[in-house]
């Protein structure tokens, strides 16, 4: 997909304001938390307007209140621009996000109970 410069910026800035950085935008990266670095890849991953994104360990080394602030962000990816989530995460509170939860058993997936329908 060719995008002018201006439709490039345009995207950006929206993926930007969805993940509730636009005010963070000029910074450079070492200028920003844990979790704002977080949202930033969250909005690189958005501004194409996937289909589906895989996120690996999205709230890894984040503490509890901006693990929450970014399963939140990722939920409303799910729900409000309709992409499909692919996760892979040890959180057991993150994965409780999912509308399907598969857990990896001796090399085999099997799906969980746990699951938000």
């Amino acid at each position: 997909l060719k995008l002018s410069s201006s439709q490039r910026r345009q995207r950006v800035e929206l993926a930007m304001e969805a993940v509730g950085l636009s005010d963070r935008a000029d910074h450079y990266p070492r200028q920003l938390s844990g979790g704002q670095e977080q949202r930033v890849g969250i909005a690189r991953a958005i501004v194409a307007h996937p289909k589906v994104v895989v996120a690996d360990e999205p709230t890894g080394s984040l503490d509890m209140e901006t693990s929450g602030q970014v399963q939140v962000l990722l939920q409303r990816l799910n729900k409000e621009l309709d992409i499909t989530l692919l996760m892979v995460t040890h959180d057991t509170d993150a994965a409780k996000i999912a509308s399907r939860q598969l857990v990896l058993d001796r090399g085999k997936f099997i799906e969980s109970q746990t699951a938000v329908a």
